[in-house]
């Protein structure tokens, strides 16, 4: 067996990402058995300045890998991430937050010059959309604050990664949550992947 056949990576990944990643994982030639993978709470991004932090614990307490891949984009945390991650050795998602790894950057692009006032939804922000939309900013409890966050938005987007017809409705239910028009645009999961398979396969 060669060195490259039995390295071990160690994959540090936002919990936003559980469905997403176990399924690019399960389709890598040799599955998921050179890769441990630990979750951080998706809540994080609600403090992204904690998620450099989080991280560093996480690697610190793992055993040791032949490498390092932190599934994160820079999420908010203000360039504070890649200072880490070149300490560490490690690599990352491409690109400042899930909305561009998971759409690709020219399709995301694409999406902000036409309508900057644009709030995203992924599979897993549809889903939580209550616990981290609603109640994560707290405007089940002070309503009157969706001006304050979302008064200069126009849409949501849903950047679906899978084909299940709920998320459709979901998306749309939360527009309407916050009184803005919706827009569903399924990007698949190929984005995504390629930037997983490159890091450890």
């Amino acid at each position: 067996m060669s060195e490259s056949s039995a390295a071990r990576t160690l994959v540090v990944a936002c919990g936003a990402l559980v469905r997403e990643l176990r399924t690019v994982l399960s389709q890598l030639p040799d599955g998921d058995d050179r890769v441990d993978v630990v979750y951080l709470p998706a809540n994080l991004h609600n403090r992204p300045a904690e998620i450099p932090a989080a991280v560093e614990r996480a690697v610190a307490a793992a055993v040791p890998h032949d490498r390092v891949f932190i599934a994160y984009a820079d999420c908010g945390t203000g360039g504070l991430l890649d200072p880490l991650i070149s300490r560490l050795g490690a690599t990352r998602l491409p690109g400042a937050h899930c909305y561009e790894f998971l759409a690709g950057a020219a399709t995301f692009a694409a999406l902000a010059d036409a309508e900057p006032g644009t709030f995203y939804l992924t599979d897993f922000l549809a889903r939580h959309f209550d616990a981290l939309v609603i109640q994560g900013l707290g405007l089940d409890r002070h309503p009157e604050l969706r001006d304050q966050y979302f008064g200069h938005y126009t849409r949501v987007v849903l950047l679906s990664q899978s084909d299940d017809p709920e998320l459709s409705d979901l998306g749309r239910a939360a527009a309407e949550r916050l009184g803005l028009a919706f827009e569903h645009v399924h990007v698949g999961l190929d984005p995504f992947a390629a930037a997983v398979r490159a890091a450890v396969a």
